[in-house]
């Protein structure tokens, strides 16, 4: 069992990271951490990041995800046993994809009122500059399909199969949606997942405790940024 403080940070100087649930408690997430991982970056795309976004009102620049998140994949970087990284997209523009009734209704009620040309669709849906220089050949790029879910319709199955992958350490926007069950599916798939708390980010701030504390309590540890590169620097 790790004897690292894991519950003292804080997301945007608001909301604390949750204690461990008594359940990972018993764990050595160290030991847990060397083994054969991944690192997936959910949606953390010019359109939260960018004023202009096509949801850049969420102004996730100013929150502090993304120097959390520079700070996991340049630890996981140095880790040997991280074989797989992947940077996930997510288009609020889903007019050409393939639609239930439910589905057409809600995409076309994202982008009510917006009037984007193709153009600035495709820069809308980059990945942010910042971590955009993080990517290295080998890494794999591509869009989410399903409504919340990286493990539908995509090659990221395949890529964790194929690289043996024990674990998924998750970051990403946002975390009551995309990371959250991005978190469910993985587990449903028998992988173990990490989130880092203060590398996410709900649409309102005001959000993050309860879905920090509802994936916690039942899915995935949630830890902060500090404590994934000080678990990976732990001797087991």
């Amino acid at each position: 069992m790790t004897n690292i403080a894991l519950n003292n940070n804080k997301i945007g100087g608001i909301h604390a990271i949750p204690e461990l649930a008594p359940q990972w408690k018993k764990l050595n997430l160290a030991e847990i951490l060397k083994r054969r991982a991944a690192f997936v970056s959910i949606s953390q795309n010019k359109s939260v990041y960018e004023p202009w976004g096509a949801q850049g009102h969420e102004n996730h620049r100013e929150r502090g995800s993304l120097p959390a998140t520079i700070k996991v994949v340049e630890a996981a970087r140095k880790a040997s046993n991280f074989v797989s990284f992947s940077w996930i997209g997510y288009s609020v523009f889903r007019e050409n994809y393939p639609q239930t009734i439910f589905d057409k209704v809600q995409y076309e009620t994202w982008i009510e009122g917006l009037n984007f040309t193709d153009e600035q669709k495709e820069k809308d849906n980059e990945l942010v500059d910042e971590l955009k220089a993080l990517v290295r050949p080998g890494d794999l790029q591509f869009n989410e399909l399903a409504l919340q879910t990286a493990f539908v319709g995509t090659q990221l199955p395949l890529e964790l199969a194929r690289k043996r992958v024990e674990v998924i350490v998750f970051t990403g926007i946002h975390l009551d949606w995309c990371v959250e069950g991005n978190a469910r599916s993985a587990r449903d798939h028998g992988y173990l997942p990490i989130v880092i708390g203060d590398a996410t980010g709900c649409q309102k701030p005001e959000q993050e405790a309860a879905a920090m504390e509802r994936i916690n309590n039942f899915f995935a540890p949630v830890i902060s940024a500090d404590t994934f590169v000080r678990l990976l620097e732990q001797p087991v």
